[in-house]
């Protein structure tokens, strides 16, 4: 393959994952290159779909469709190639753009009002937002914790469901009753995905690509593959026709292009921070340089393709399940698929062709990354530690987003600038979680204290629960929080273990989401720390008088400290002394 002699900018230092086949940072042979490159370029253009149906909606000719097509599809191969490519520009990352879905609306209401230029001016907007949002997305850790991101990711898995269940179903508004060759075609596929996925060994590789290319066998032998006699009009390669570009845009309408821009890099950042855990067995938090990097690449591509009337673009969380799948994360896969998606920008015979891919395929492809989006929301959300208030900011917008979703007729009610925006269930939802967390994050304070009797047959009990209950009013991970409860009642054992006259009086915590600190505040002089060898333990110790033994005991504690804690240190401030661990978060 060509990618063999590029040189890539350097991606972050990670800890490989063991059952990862091919990480990022690696590169496959030759042949698996090429066989991964081609899965993720026809899934990704399987979703030209969507462009498809804002067409029809807007009632454009072929010709212009075909145009949209080429150039939407010239925006997704940049995108791809930035993404993969990293460095200031992308995020390193495999990841493949496909049209927005949330665009469609939008979409077709300018391309029946100017055309197919009409898009240049939604594009245009959809990019400057993202690279307007890209350099601000570092100071924006509050506002888009793992939480929120992953109510987010839920959210766009959930609203996938009703779509692809109706897809394989066969089921429609004219006809809700279930069609049986469609049903077989998408349940076929889907137990291919799933058979291959789980038991195919190496051919993992091919789970998706052979699941799409049973299910199109089976819908030909079906006969439910429709529109093939149009392929005879239409010319083997060609250029692509440039649209005129139309900027037109009333207020309404840039302010609702605007805020999807935000959800649709919300969901960016869903994906690189999906795609880095995946990389990263001692994955803490979102690498926001990464993020920025993916934003910069979605901005970038959305307005080049744009300006010459393609669809705007996002992160496609079906090629995050492949990547899942076959368990490869190489970012030169997102090269090859890149240079892919732009040599099919030249053949239209081939881009029709994969709009004839049967809907209930799609569907089973669609139940897919549905299904790995739910979890894989969930997982984000769980992994930090929950309180009321993000239990109610994560239960609240997803009530909110499903109830959308069952009663879409809600939306018809309110007033017509603001339909296109908020009758949209995954947009509802990501707006609601964003502002939920900020309303409850007021009246909470990134340190706290709490007094302590160390008397009390309740000592140990007050201290895991200051800890516990803080962690998760703070959003600390769950498992630095575990650790550092653990670690909290050792330290005040340690403290009542040395004596002369030293009694746990009280503790206090501070959070900044890089640093989780605990400090155990007691009477006497400060804690004398043992040095970090291995303490002696042997036989002989057992004969020892009490003052060897209190000293292997205190050398035990404080390597047990050391262990719990990246950090141990001890020290007093006037009158009150203080024993400090420090964790890593």
């Amino acid at each position: 393959m060509p990618f063999a002699a590029l040189r890539l900018p350097a991606l972050p230092p990670r800890r490989r994952p063991p059952d990862l086949v091919y990480a990022a940072g690696e590169r496959p042979p030759a042949g698996a290159l090429a066989l991964l490159a081609a899965q993720h370029a026809g899934t990704a253009m399987a979703f030209i779909a969507y462009v498809l149906v804002a067409a029809k909606m807007a009632g454009l000719d072929r010709t212009g469709t075909q145009t949209m097509v080429a150039m939407t599809l010239l925006g997704m191969a940049l995108c791809t190639a930035l993404q993969a490519w990293g460095g200031r520009w992308g995020s390193g990352a495999l990841l493949i753009h496909m049209p927005d879905p949330f665009m469609i609306t939008f979409a077709a209401a300018l391309i029946t009002a100017h055309g197919p230029g009409g898009l240049a001016g939604a594009a245009l907007v959809h990019g400057i937002t993202a690279l307007v949002l890209a350099p601000l997305v570092r100071h924006l850790r509050p506002v888009f914790p793992p939480t929120v991101v992953g109510v987010v990711i839920c959210m766009g898995g959930i609203a996938l469901v009703p779509g692809s269940a109706s897809s394989i179903m066969g089921v429609t508004g004219a006809q809700p009753i279930i069609d049986g060759a469609s049903a077989l075609m998408g349940g076929a596929t889907m137990a291919c995905i799933v058979v291959l996925s789980i038991w195919g060994g190496r051919l993992r590789l091919l789970a998706l690509l052979g699941a799409i290319a049973l299910g199109v066998a089976l819908a030909a032998l079906l006969g439910r593959i429709e529109g093939t006699e149009a392929l005879a009009g239409v010319p083997l390669v060609d250029l692509p026709r440039v649209a005129t570009p139309v900027f037109a845009l009333d207020a309404g309408l840039l302010v609702a292009v605007a805020l999807v821009a935000v959800l649709t890099q919300l969901d960016t950042l869903g994906s690189v921070t999906m795609m880095d855990k995946m990389d990263d067995a001692d994955w803490k938090r979102a690498n926001m340089q990464m993020v920025a990097g993916g934003i910069k690449a979605n901005g970038v591509g959305d307005i080049a393709a744009g300006l010459l009337g393609g669809f705007p673009t996002c992160t496609c969380s079906a090629n995050i399940a492949l990547a899942y799948a076959t368990r490869s994360t190489a970012r030169v896969i997102g090269l090859g698929a890149a240079a892919l998606l732009a040599l099919v920008a030249f053949l239209p015979q081939l881009t029709l062709a994969l709009t004839l891919i049967p809907e209930p395929v799609l569907g089973a492809v669609g139940l897919y990354a549905a299904a790995f989006l739910i979890v894989s929301g969930m997982e984000l959300v769980v992994s930090r530690a929950l309180d009321n208030r993000a239990i109610f900011a994560v239960g609240l917008s997803l009530a909110a987003g499903v109830a959308l979703m069952e009663r879409p007729q809600l939306a018809q009610q309110l007033p017509e600038g603001l339909r296109f925006l908020l009758g949209n269930p995954f947009v509802v939802t990501g707006i609601l979680v964003i502002a939920l967390n900020l309303l409850f994050r007021l009246g909470t304070a990134q340190r706290a204290t709490q007094a302590l009797d160390a008397a009390s047959p309740a000592l140990h009990a007050d201290i895991t629960n200051f800890v516990e209950s803080r962690g998760a009013a703070w959003g600390a991970r769950r498992s630095a929080v575990q650790r550092a409860a653990l670690a909290a009642l050792e330290a005040a054992e340690a403290i009542a273990a040395a004596g002369e006259g030293r009694r746990v009086t009280g503790i206090r915590g501070s959070f900044d989401e890089f640093n989780l600190d605990l400090e155990l505040l007691h009477s006497g002089v400060p804690l004398p720390l043992a040095a970090s060898a291995t303490p002696r333990v042997d036989a002989a110790l057992l004969d020892a008088d009490d003052a060897a033994l209190d000293d292997a005991l205190a050398a035990l504690s404080g390597r047990l400290l050391r262990h719990l804690a990246d950090r141990v240190s001890s020290g007093a401030a006037g009158d009150q002394a203080w024993l400090r661990l420090h964790f890593e978060h």
